[in-house]
């Protein structure tokens, strides 16, 4: 029973955080955010996978793209995408390519993941904000 009491006062805390970020003056700012973040690293991912086809492969480029797919993955808490960005960054610096696309599998995997997780969140917030104004 505590449990779901704490679990409860986690949400309540995540939502008025989450308020306090939007506010009057631009209250979509977190769907923002998450928007910005989910068209940018899907093209990071595109160019990635693009890049992982040429010969030779330029894995000076790909790393400098998953380089930026880690900032923005550790800026919107991304934990999962990050942890797969350090891992296939890893395998690529020790030059073993098979290895790497098997780890940009794993990337993608977490990545689709992640935006799976957020996608219904905004939805249901949409919906809501509509019955609201009714």
């Amino acid at each position: 029973m505590e449990s779901k009491h704490v679990h409860e006062q986690i949400a309540a805390m995540r939502q008025s955080f989450f308020n306090e970020l939007e506010g009057k003056d631009n209250p979509n700012f977190v769907e923002e955010v998450f928007t910005m973040y989910l068209r940018d690293s899907i093209a990071f991912l595109e160019t990635i996978e693009e890049a992982m086809k040429t010969i030779p492969i330029d894995s000076i480029k790909v790393d400098s793209i998953l380089h930026q797919l880690k900032g923005s993955s550790a800026s919107v808490g991304a934990n999962k995408v990050l942890k797969e960005v350090n891992k296939t960054r890893q395998v690529l610096g020790k030059g073993n390519l098979e290895r790497t696309k098997a780890s940009i599998l794993e990337l993608r995997k977490e990545y689709d993941s992640f935006k799976a997780k957020l996608e219904p969140y905004f939805q249901l917030k949409q919906a809501n904000s509509m019955a609201q104004e009714k």
